[in-house]
Formats: C-alpha cells, sequence, structure tokens
C-alpha cells in the first residue's frame, strides 16, 4: 500500500469516529510531516485525497479542515443507548445541581490560582501539607480521629489511595469485604494477590464501610463495631475503615468511628469530601498506621499525586473558612427531605408492598410483588439498584438524591407504571 494512502486512511479513520469533528482544523503539511516520518508530498496526496472524496475542506493560506458532509457520527454503543433513555436516575447517587454553590467554589478555585509560585512546582506526593494539617483538625472535631499529618495521604479518590496501601501491605493473605458490591475494591486487591472474600471475620485484612455496609444502606451499630475492634486486635488483622457516608446518618445518631474506639494500631482510616461536596471533586485521604506511614516514607518516591494541587489549596480554605461544616448540613437536609418524600410517595402508589428508608437515609429499600423481568425498568426511563427478582417478589433500591424534588412525582408514578 502507498504511504499516502496509510495517511489518508489514518485521517479517515478520525473523521468517521467523531475524533476529528466538523470545523476541525487538520495540522498543516509541515506540522504533519513532523508528527508522520513522511514527506510533504505524501501528506499532501493524502490530503488531496481527502478533499477530493468530500471529508476535509481547503481554505486558502488557512489550511484544511474536516467538512460536515462526511461528518459521520459512529453508532451509540449498548452503554451509551440506555443512559439516553434514562429519564429518572435513582441508581448512582449522584449530586443534585441544588446541593453545592459552585459560584462559591470557584472563588476558592480563582484564589488558589492567585498562588502562581506555589502552582510552578508539583504537587506532594502525601497531599500539600497545609490542606493534610486542616484535615488532621477537621477529622479530630469530626470524628475523634486523632492522628497527625504526618500520617495523612491524600489521592483523588478511593481507588487511588488503595493501590498506595496494597503497594506498601507486603505481605499477602486474604482481604474480606461486606458484600460482593464493592467490585472495583475486590478486583484491585485480587490484581495484587490478595485472596477476596466476602463477610469473613478471620481475614487478614478488614475491609468495612461502616455507615453504608451494603447496597441497602445499613449501619453497623456500635455493638458490632466494638467486636471488630477487640477480635481484630487480638487476631493481628488490619481494619479498613472506609468512613463513607457517615455524615449522612439521619435515621440514627452518628456512631464513633472504628478508629476512635480502638487505641490499637491496626486500623486505617478513609474519607472522602465527594458525598457532601459533589463527585466531581475527587479528593479524599486516608490515616496511616505508625508503622505503615513510616514505610510509606521511605518509598514514596514509587508514586505520585493524584489529586489536583489546586484543588488541594482550594479545599483547604474552604475548610478552614468553616463552609465544609455549613455544606454538610445544607446536604443533609435536602437528602433528609427528598429520600423521605419519595419514600412516602411510593408507599401512597404502591401500598401492598414493603418500603422503608435504609438505615442511613440515603436509599428507599422496596420488596414488590413483581413477576417481570426487571430490564423492563431501562426500558421505561428507570435506573435503580436490583438486588434480587426471586418467586415473584422484587428487591429493589431507590437513591433519589440525583433527582430533583419536583420531579419526584412523576418519577413514582412512572415506577407504579412499570410494577402495576
Amino acid at each position: 500500500m502507498k504511504k499516502y494512502i496509510e495517511i489518508y486512511n489514518y485521517y479517515k479513520k478520525l473523521i468517521l469516529t467523531n475524533q476529528l469533528k466538523a470545523g476541525d482544523k487538520l495540522p498543516s503539511v509541515r506540522a504533519a510531516t513532523q508528527l508522520l516520518p513522511v514527506s510533504k508530498t505524501t501528506i499532501q496526496n493524502a490530503y488531496f485525497e481527502l478533499q477530493a472524496d468530500g471529508y476535509v475542506i481547503a481554505s486558502p493560506k488557512s489550511g484544511y479542515y474536516v467538512t460536515e458532509q462526511k461528518n459521520i457520527v459512529p453508532k451509540a454503543t449498548s452503554h451509551t443507548k440506555e443512559n439516553s433513555k434514562i429519564l429518572y436516575d435513582l441508581k448512582s447517587g449522584d449530586a443534585d445541581e441544588e446541593s453545592f454553590d459552585v459560584k462559591l467554589w470557584q472563588r476558592y478555585i480563582k484564589s488558589a490560582l492567585r498562588q502562581e509560585e506555589r502552582l510552578l512546582s508539583y504537587g506532594d506526593v502525601q497531599g500539600e501539607t497545609d490542606l493534610r494539617e486542616v484535615l488532621s483538625d477537621y477529622i479530630r472535631a469530626k470524628r475523634n480521629v486523632s492522628a497527625s499529618s504526618d500520617r495523612i495521604v491524600v489521592g483523588a479518590g478511593v481507588q487511588s489511595l488503595l493501590y498506595i496501601l496494597c503497594s506498601l501491605i507486603k505481605n499477602k493473605g486474604t482481604v474480606s469485604f461486606p458484600d460482593k458490591s464493592f467490585v472495583q475494591g475486590m478486583n484491585l486487591f485480587a490484581d495484587y494477590g490478595f485472596e477476596v472474600k466476602t463477610r469473613n471475620k478471620d481475614a487478614d485484612i478488614i475491609y468495612v464501610s461502616p455507615s453504608h455496609m451494603t447496597s441497602y444502606g445499613n449501619v453497623m451499630p456500635i455493638k458490632r463495631r466494638l467486636e471488630l475492634v477487640e477480635y481484630s486486635k487480638e487476631r493481628g488483622s488490619l481494619v479498613i475503615e472506609d468512613d463513607f457516608d457517615s455524615d449522612f446518618l439521619y435515621q440514627t445518631k452518628p456512631i464513633p468511628s472504628l478508629f476512635a474506639l480502638s487505641n490499637a494500631q491496626n486500623i486505617i482510616y478513609m474519607g472522602s469530601f465527594s458525598n457532601v461536596l459533589i463527585p466531581g471533586i475527587r479528593i479524599s485521604f486516608m490515616v496511616l498506621t505508625e508503622e505503615l506511614a513510616n514505610e510509606f516514607q521511605k518509598c514514596k518516591n514509587r508514586f505520585s499525586q493524584t489529586a489536583s494541587k489546586t484543588e488541594q489549596i482550594a479545599l483547604c480554605q474552604y475548610i478552614r473558612d468553616g463552609h465544609i461544616n455549613s455544606q454538610a448540613r445544607k446536604v443533609r437536609r435536602l437528602y433528609t427531605a427528598k429520600a423521605k418524600y419519595f419514600c412516602d410517595e411510593l408507599q401512597r402508589v404502591l401500598p401492598d408492598s414493603k418500603i422503608e428508608l435504609s438505615e442511613n437515609g440515603l436509599q428507599v429499600k422496596a420488596e414488590i410483588p413483581f413477576k417481570k423481568e426487571t430490564s423492563i425498568f431501562e426500558q421505561n426511563g428507570i435506573s435503580a439498584n436490583i438486588v434480587s427478582n426471586e418467586n415473584g417478589a422484587l428487591r429493589i433500591v431507590f437513591v433519589p438524591s440525583a433527582v430533583k424534588i419536583s420531579d419526584i412525582p412523576s418519577a413514582v408514578e412512572k415506577i407504579k407504571s412499570i410494577i402495576l
């Protein structure tokens, strides 16, 4: 095959797969010869062919631009098709647009961007020093977690922190999760050579999320927490406490963290701001044991910081100014009202079903008489967490946080039309 034909096919594919859209400019002939190890003549011939077939148009003294006539949008994947049909997202747990003052956050981002000298360097692998100091004070006041800033590691999401943790834990063994819904964490540990189990108190590593134990939103009671603290201490197991959703215990009073209940050096505390702020702000942190903190310092050059330095600077000042506490209260009020409203509406239209709020107040659990295929939900624009569909009974969990309060009645009516 002639070289110019290869170049022609290369750009044609980019256009047909919508990676180059209508109006996009192709690299100049000179730039293309630097990107692709070919002569100017080869590039020119390829561009001439693209122009002849209508994929691009030449603009005098400007260059070649993708045209609309041949800019075919690729067929949507099944995932895209499903998403385009969803009218009411009752599955993802995404944030309500009214839950967060984006303009206020933008002011903190702009303030961070003005710290020009600080932004000229790469971020600290462990996380910005001032943010870790603020986090140390914050978790002590919020969850009675007492740990110095040198034991705190910041990252973009819990998953990125687990990568670091798995690298620090040298002795492979067994790791236990509450149930199989913790897919990403289970796969990560399996990739590192751990034997992954569920609900196994004799595992070498026990991963728990006490304020959100299962997809039902179950909360670990104080008695069970004390038992786990004592048993893991006696056995020498390492406990990873993911304090996810601890800010959203609407149905019960906040329960002390495992870290606060234990004086043993076997608990790693993890927290995140995605639920209190918005999912797009990906800043999480973990408090290592003293032993693992020392190990991290020895090999920290092996890792890189995944969280935005600008966002870390902004979050630090956001917390200092007291906005994080008022934001948590705002989100609690909004989601409490929303979950209760959804639950009441669903009970009203489905009186023969068992419907109740989850223990943490974020989910609405339902057991419904049902003899259809569960695919009918997404076919009719409803995404929800299907737990089981057996013996004429459907167990399903709805998370209404992403749905506007004004849309809840219509969402409930849509569910009713699917069920009945």
